[in-house]
């Protein structure tokens, strides 16, 4: 907890990063959560990865030994064979315990508003599995806005638009989000001034805070604590929402 907060970090990521070299495991994770006041973390592999299937393994055996800790995602290539992608989702959800399909278009090159898109997210629907987005960096396929007319298909599928767009596309993720009742904020990468707008427009019952890296987690939470927002709305950012969006 950070002060009287329960926290739920609902963006950070374990395993090795093919693209950067970074490697993250499970107990230096555990221990920059304790050290920051985190409760819980929702766990997605990293962007690009040398293999995904162990990469899935890695974060399945961290939530199976710390449960009460993490929370699993995968995050399986979109373009894969059809086959594929549908056995590791089935592998993720039935064998592995994942709650959450992330989805890289910077570097997967899916486009939201595309056939494959929408086939894809309707295999998250069909596991009931809540998709993390990334938008921001990576247009024009990571652009908020894009998220619309899936969201729209699949009404009861929760779509997290990680980093709301980021600084500058964050008016964009607060218009798509008042549009599609189902797309929620992840307001990581936002300047606290930022938060305010969304808070104006979004409701804090459909806004979450997230950490990315561990580095940044001080920073991400705190902006959070010390937001002019009720204590309620607080809490609903750092722990409701994004146990609600997985844990359902």
């Amino acid at each position: 907890m950070i002060g009287s907060f329960r926290v739920f970090d609902s963006h950070t990521h374990l395993g090795r990063a093919r693209h950067s070299g970074r490697e993250m495991t499970a107990e230096t994770m555990l221990h920059h959560m304790d050290q920051c006041g985190i409760d819980h973390q929702l766990l997605i592999p990293f962007p690009v990865m040398a293999n995904e299937r162990e990469e899935h393994d890695l974060i399945a055996a961290a939530v199976k030994s710390w449960p009460d800790r993490f929370t699993g995602a995968l995050c399986p290539h979109p373009y894969q064979p059809d086959q594929q992608f549908r056995d590791e989702v089935r592998r993720g959800v039935e064998e592995l315990g994942l709650r959450a399909l992330k989805i890289q278009p910077q570097f997967s090159g899916l486009n939201p508003m595309g056939k494959r898109a929408e086939w894809v997210f309707g295999i998250a629907n069909e596991y009931r599995l809540p998709v993390v987005f990334h938008t921001g960096s990576g247009a024009p396929f990571a652009l908020p806005s894009l998220l619309i007319p899936v969201a729209r298909l699949y009404p009861d599928l929760p779509i997290i638009v990680a980093h709301s767009g980021g600084s500058t596309y964050y008016l964009e993720a607060i218009v798509a989000a008042r549009v599609c009742p189902n797309l929620l904020l992840d307001v990581s990468s936002l300047m606290p001034h930022h938060v305010v707008d969304v808070l104006k427009h979004v409701p804090a019952s459909r806004v979450m805070a997230g950490s990315d890296l561990p580095e940044s987690a001080a920073v991400e939470l705190g902006k959070i604590i010390d937001l002019p927002i009720s204590d309620a709305d607080k809490q609903a950012i750092l722990w409701d929402t994004p146990r609600r969006a997985f844990s359902s």
